[in-house]
């Protein structure tokens, strides 16, 4: 096998700029839709500038880049393998005894790149500015209270609560002390305090207790003690606040595992696992982010396999038909494979690494028919 090294650069560099074009022009369009969609969400909100679902959509660029790059990968590599071969650019490569394996090389390190960079570059970037986005989206085009964070092994939440003022907040902090998954599923906090706050958060009121028990439509707190305005505590013994949180409506309320970066998902599988949660969803998100190199090395190998043949051979069109099909089956098979991971149905690995695998092995064994017959 011959290797050309500048012929390899100058594939790259091609696949490259194809590449990033692709990025650019599926990252502006999925964008646009999104913020289309978030200006109809708006619409029934006067609080909802132009300006902040401007400022929404745009922090949710980076993470639409990072979903959109696989499919660049396919489409701009598709682009630039078919414009070498119309140009007969790799005909003359390979009558000069150059084999494929050895120009594909430099696509394949441009595509591993990519995947590498995203996730642990981008990534961090993306996440935040999601997590971000989210918080705007929440307090501006969504309603209900839910998780606010869960760190150190304490949940805190955020609820609505009209006990005091008509309009009143309250925030519960509490270490969980049980969560089970049943028909009376009971969850306990222990070491509870409550803030009671007012529509434009001034304290009202403190409320200290060593457990505090979800039942349906309240808390009930055992051996309550309350801290008026006049910050005197006041033994209120057995006491009840009203609540629409469920046990189910927390967990799922956990922070989407997209708002958390490569980085940071190891440390907040170990806090939620420590505390009772399931992490299903943060270990499959963990999982499919180490595949991504993979998966975006096996799009780079996919499109080499569907658009180097020769124009003149005729069935081109075909050919790069087939190839953006294969490319949108890879992606149903990984969402089906990311639900049954979800449900349990599946390891978490399985599920992750299945579809980038099957890319990888079923591109390699296209080139090999085409390359060795």
């Amino acid at each position: 096998m011959i290797l050309a090294p500048t012929l390899t650069l100058y594939v790259a560099r091609r696949f490259l700029g194809a590449t990033v074009l692709m990025l650019a022009a599926l990252t502006l369009l999925v964008s646009m839709f999104d913020f289309i969609e978030l200006l109809r969400r708006a619409s029934t909100r006067p609080e909802a500038t132009f300006g902040l679902v401007a400022g929404i959509a745009g922090l949710r660029v980076p993470f639409v880049a990072m979903q959109i790059l696989p499919f660049a990968v396919l489409l701009g590599g598709i682009v630039a393998f078919w414009r070498l071969a119309r140009a007969s650019e790799l005909i003359v490569a390979r009558a000069a005894g150059v084999s494929a394996w050895g120009f594909l090389a430099g696509p394949v390190a441009v595509a591993l790149t990519f995947g590498v960079v995203s996730i642990t570059a981008i990534s961090p970037l993306s996440s935040a500015m999601l997590a971000r986005a989210e918080r705007l989206d929440a307090t501006f085009l969504r309603a209900g209270g839910g998780v606010t964070a869960l760190a150190g092994g304490r949940l805190w939440l955020r609820q609505s609560d009209r006990g005091i003022e008509p309009n009143g907040v309250a925030i519960v902090s509490g270490r969980p002390a049980r969560l089970l998954a049943s028909a009376r599923a009971e969850f306990v906090l222990t070491e509870v305090t409550i803030w009671r706050l007012s529509a434009a958060d001034r304290a009202l009121e403190r409320v200290e207790a060593p457990h505090a028990r979800l039942m349906p439509n309240s808390w009930l707190l055992d051996e309550a003690v309350v801290f008026g305005a006049d910050r005197q505590p006041r033994a209120a013994g057995t006491m009840t606040l009203p609540t629409d949180l469920t046990p189910d409506r927390i967990e799922d309320s956990f922070a989407s595992p997209d708002t958390l970066s490569f980085w940071a998902l190891p440390g907040f599988i170990a806090v939620l696992e420590a505390a009772g949660f399931s992490a299903l969803r943060h270990r499959l998100q963990f999982q499919s982010m180490l595949s991504a190199p993979v998966l975006a090395v096996a799009m780079a190998l996919l499109a080499a396999a569907f658009s180097m043949r020769h124009s003149r051979r005729g069935g081109v069109a075909r050919m790069i038909g087939a190839g953006v099909a294969a490319g949108f089956a890879l992606f149903v098979l990984d969402r089906v494979t990311g639900e049954f991971g979800e449900s349990g149905a599946l390891p978490v690995a399985i599920a992750a690494w299945v579809p980038a695998l099957t890319g990888l092995l079923t591109s390699a064994a296209l080139l090999v028919h085409q390359e060795d017959g």
